[in-house]
């Protein structure tokens, strides 16, 4: 397989296969926590494409220098230092540029440092071998399909606010059993891609 397919189907693979909320389960708290509004969502889908893909490919550079000095023991701890200084540099860019949308993401926007997904991604961008091409896109991908589903979600609830729902299928309980259902969706393209 030559080095522009196996490109291709890593990105395919993180988008819908692999997608990191609704197949790997991770990042589930700002997927719940600003799924309300389509807006949010958009808002928080680029903070976290740009962080995971800033911090995987400054992460697999840090990574080789990890191995040379063998001190891959640090790897976790170092990997969550560069993923929370990029998340200040998001904030405080928001907070200059946009700060409607830094008040709307609120406390969610801090939270990206703790995002499993990202550190999830670093770690298994470096599991996986990848080379620094496959890394970014492989980033690109999952970043991708974090969004795509962060946005079909919010749209669906932002739909689901219009409807007359009996009481006790109202909020967290809505929000669960719909995620699920995009969740069973998404299983629908397992076999897609294998690499």
């Amino acid at each position: 397989m030559n080095e522009g397919a196996r490109i291709f189907l890593i990105v395919l693979s993180a988008i819908l296969v692999n997608n990191f909320v609704l197949q790997r389960f991770l990042g589930i708290c700002p997927f719940l926590g600003v799924s309300k509004k389509i807006d949010t969502a958009v808002g928080m889908s680029i903070a976290v494409l740009f962080v995971m893909v800033l911090a995987s490919t400054i992460v697999w550079f840090i990574d080789r220098l990890l191995i040379a000095l063998n001190i891959t023991f640090l790897r976790t701890i170092v990997f969550i230092l560069v993923i929370a200084t990029l998340v200040q540099f998001v904030e405080i860019f928001l907070k200059k540029s946009s700060p409607s949308l830094y008040e709307a993401l609120g406390i969610y926007l801090p939270l990206i440092t703790t995002n499993c997904a990202i550190l999830g991604l670093a770690l298994l961008n470096v599991q996986m071998e990848y080379n620094l091409l496959e890394t970014v896109f492989n980033s690109l991908g999952a970043a991708l399909g974090f969004g795509l589903a962060l946005i079909v979600f919010a749209s669906i609830r932002e739909r689901l606010e219009l409807e007359e729902i009996p009481q006790s299928f109202q909020g967290l309980a809505n929000a669960l059993i719909t995620a699920g259902l995009v969740s069973m969706a998404f299983m629908g393209f397992q076999g897609l891609v294998k690499i």
